[in-house]
C-alpha cells in the first residue's frame, strides 16, 4: 500500500464525510493506493456513528474508537501503530489542513528521499493567541533541536514508514516528533508550505493549558533524549559541582580559623558564620543530586530497555545464530 492517512478526531462529525471523500478524490487522481484511519479520542457526539457508516461504504476507511479522550499523541501513536502504508501522512480533522497537499508530500519522501517532511501554515487563520504562542513554542524547539522548521506542531505531516514505528508518542509531545524522529536517527527533515483553511465546522480545541503543557513536554524530551540512559551524567555532575562548591566555601572557613590561630588572634567560631550554613546546605543538596543520579542508573540498567537500540539495516545476519555459553539463543535487540 502506498498511502495511510491518520486523522484523530474529536467532535468533529460534520467534517468527516467532506474529508474522507476528498481525500478519496485527491488520491484517486494521483493514482495511490491508500486507507484512511481515524482515531476517535473520545468524541461525545456522533463522530463514532459517522465512522462506522463511513467505513461500511468504504473499505479502505478504517476507525479505532478510544473509551475516553486520551488526547492527539495517544491517537497519533494508535494510528502509526495501525499504519500499512509506505509513507504515513497525519491531517487535522477540522478540514483546516487540505488533502490537495498529499500528492506533493508523497513524492517529497519516495523521490527526495525524506524521512519526514512537515508543513508550514504560513498564512494562518488560527486566533492571535494561538499564533502567538506557537511563534514562542516554535522559536525555542528551533533553539534547542537545531532543526531549522517554521512549524512544529502543524498537523499536517508525512513519514516514512520506519519512522513512525520507530517513535513513541505520549503526552502532549506530538508537537515535537520531528525532534522524537531526529534523536532517533532520522535527521533528513524536510519542510513544506502548505494551505492552512480557516475552520469550517465546529470550535477549536485550543486551550491556554497547552502553552505550559507544550513547554513542559519540551523540557521532558530534551531531558529523556539526552539523559534518558544515563541519568548519572546529570544529577551526578550538578551534585558534583554542587557538592564541591560547598566543600571549598566550607574549607575556606576552616583555613581562615587556623590563620587566626596560627597569628594568635581571637578565631570566630566558624559556626557563627552564615557561610557555613549555606555551605553545609549546598554540600547535603550536592549529595542528594548525585544520590538521584545513582538511583537513577539502578533504574535504568534494570530497565527492560536498557539496550533497546533501533536497527535499521542488517546484511546477512541469521536472527538467533549467536549464542551465549550456556546454550541459550540471545533475545535480540
Amino acid at each position: 500500500m502506498d498511502l495511510s492517512v491518520i486523522i484523530p478526531v474529536y467532535n468533529e462529525e460534520e467534517s468527516l464525510p467532506e474529508l474522507s471523500g476528498w481525500i478519496e478524490k485527491v488520491c484517486d487522481q494521483a493514482g495511490l493506493s491508500c486507507e484512511i484511519i481515524f482515531i476517535d479520542d473520545g468524541s461525545s457526539d456522533t463522530s463514532w456513528k459517522v465512522i462506522k457508516e463511513l467505513a461500511g461504504n468504504r473499505k479502505y476507511v478504517k476507525g479505532i474508537r478510544f473509551s475516553r479522550n486520551y488526547g492527539k499523541a495517544a491517537a497519533l501513536h494508535t494510528g502509526f501503530s495501525e499504519s500499512a502504508g509506505d509513507v504515513v501522512i497525519t491531517m487535522d480533522s477540522d478540514l483546516q489542513d487540505s488533502p490537495d497537499e498529499i500528492p506533493e508530500l508523497f513524492r517529497m519522501i519516495k523521490e527526495e528521499k525524506y524521512d519526514l517532511v512537515s508543513g508550514w501554515k504560513k498564512k494562518r487563520y488560527d486566533p492571535f493567541i494561538k499564533r502567538f504562542t506557537s511563534r514562542i513554542y516554535n522559536g525555542t524547539a528551533r533553539l534547542t533541536s537545531g532543526i531549522r522548521l517554521h512549524d512544529f506542531n502543524c498537523g499536517l505531516k508525512a513519514y516514512r514508514s520506519g519512522v513512525v514505528k520507530s517513535i513513541e508518542v505520549y503526552g502532549e509531545m506530538h508537537r515535537y516528533i520531528p525532534m522524537l524522529a531526529k534523536e532517533a536517527g532520522f535527521r533528513r527533515i524536510g519542510e513544506k508550505v502548505v494551505e492552512h483553511r480557516p475552520r469550517k465546522y465546529g470550535v477549536t480545541k485550543y486551550g491556554l493549558d497547552r502553552f505550559v503543557k507544550g513547554y513542559l513536554d519540551l523540557l521532558t524530551i530534551r531531558f529523556i533524549t539526552r539523559f534518558g540512559k544515563s541519568p548519572m551524567h546529570l544529577f551526578g555532575s550538578l551534585g558534583t559541582i554542587m557538592f564541591l562548591i560547598g566543600f571549598v566555601m566550607a574549607g575556606y572557613l576552616g583555613i581562615r580559623k587556623l590563620v587566626f590561630i596560627n597569628q594568635h588572634l581571637r578565631a570566630p567560631l566558624v559556626t557563627d558564620s552564615p557561610y557555613f550554613y549555606i555551605a553545609l546546605t549546598v554540600m547535603i543538596i550536592g549529595s542528594f543530586l548525585f544520590l538521584t543520579g545513582f538511583l537513577g542508573e539502578l533504574i535504568s540498567r534494570n530497565s527492560s530497555e536498557r539496550n533497546s537500540y533501533l536497527v535499521r539495516d542488517k546484511i546477512n545476519i541469521t536472527p538467533g545464530h549467536r549464542r551465549p555459553a550456556d546454550g541459550h539463543p540471545l533475545k535480540g535487540v
